[in-house]
């Protein structure tokens, strides 16, 4: 393995970023000096977005079980996510990153690996950051631009009474993924010491609920569904802390209030078999779970036809009057207030 020291921060950085090529016109100067230039002029029409996210090692994320390629496709994509919930499309991402001494070049090849796909992907042009040391883990904070025409920016201000709620994808799936993860990691702790063989965690069956928490997938899609359907959300937020905390975003920002119905919100079968197994109600983790980064947008009444026919979105409530409060109907009829139960990453201990 070879230690970081032996190349210094810019040869470092050149390794990182060896035979990266802008896939944008607008990019005139990236990795290589103290700032990356863009000029967005030759488009009077478009408007810049920028968002910033930080992930820290036993915060947001654990090393035991989490790969480093992983980590940095998802912590890409936790910013990619924010840029089309603006209705916006992300062009350049800015990395920094601190790590500790135990952290080899190999470790961050694999980590950079991960970002550069997402970026593929998405064709996004990664055109900076820092790096640093750090004595308390890992620690990864990245800067995503992008672009929109002014007329086309979706905020979370925009609801108003009568608007659809609609939600893409399904809840709850990354919430499951993560007890399965937590609950392995405790077995596995339980065992290390003993003269048996370690054994494996076996995930079989559960693919798809380890990928959701570990490698989820930014929704674009969703935005160029709704632009080729010609449609234009009213409001528009990502789930990454919850449904129930981010409708609630919703309301507050545009004055709102709205009903949800228990029946509508989608979940796949894999979250309600493990919800089971934990003894736990699914549309509980699907209200409350947070980090499916799917998309939660409103729309006018007059874009029900259109919207029924958007792959992968549902239909999960109305918007109502700001008086009428922000209620969960369940499937006996009963209406119950939300709440913000989501992941405060702030909070001594999570409520999620």
């Amino acid at each position: 393995m070879t230690e970081i020291s032996t190349l210094g921060e810019f040869g470092l950085i050149d390794r990182l970023t060896e035979g990266l090529a802008p896939f944008n016109a607008s990019t005139l100067l990236g990795v290589g000096d103290d700032c990356a230039v863009m000029n967005y002029a030759s488009d009077a029409k478009n408007r810049v977005v920028a968002t910033t996210d930080m992930l820290m090692e036993g915060i947001h994320f654990d090393l035991t079980y989490t790969p480093l390629k992983h980590l940095g496709y998802k912590a890409a994509m936790v910013n990619l996510s924010d840029v089309y919930a603006m209705n916006a499309r992300p062009r350049q991402l800015l990395v920094s990153i601190a790590v500790g001494r135990k952290c080899k070049v190999e470790h961050l090849d694999e980590l950079y690996a991960g970002l550069r796909l997402a970026c593929e992907r998405h064709g996004v042009d990664l055109v900076g950051g820092d790096t640093t040391s750090s004595l308390t883990g890992v620690a990864i904070s990245i800067t995503c631009l992008g672009e929109v025409e002014e007329e086309r920016i979706v905020k979370r201000s925009g609801a108003h009474d009568t608007d659809l709620i609609c939600v893409s994808g399904n809840l709850g799936a990354a919430y499951l993924g993560l007890q399965l993860l937590e609950r392995e990691k405790r077995v596995l702790s339980g065992q290390k010491g003993g003269t048996e063989t370690v054994a494996q965690p076996d995930f079989s069956g559960r693919e798809y609920l380890i990928e959701r928490i570990l490698k989820p997938e930014a929704r674009r899609d969703v935005i160029d569904a709704l632009q080729k359907a010609e449609i234009l959300p009213t409001a528009m937020i990502d789930i990454s802390d919850g449904l129930s905390s981010e409708l609630m975003h919703i309301c507050k920002k545009s004055g709102v209030g709205c009903r949800i119905y228990e029946e509508k919100i989608p979940v796949d079968y894999q979250t309600a078999l493990a919800a089971e197994e934990f003894g736990m109600n699914v549309y509980t983790a699907a209200l409350n779970g947070g980090e499916d980064y799917e998309l939660l947008f409103t729309v006018p009444l007059t874009a029900h036809e259109l919207v029924t026919t958007l792959p992968d979105v549902k239909e999960i409530g109305y918007v109502t009057r700001a008086e009428l409060g922000q209620k969960l109907v369940t499937r006996d009829g009963q209406e119950f207030d939300l709440k913000a139960q989501g992941w405060n990453p702030l909070a001594e201990k999570s409520e999620a």
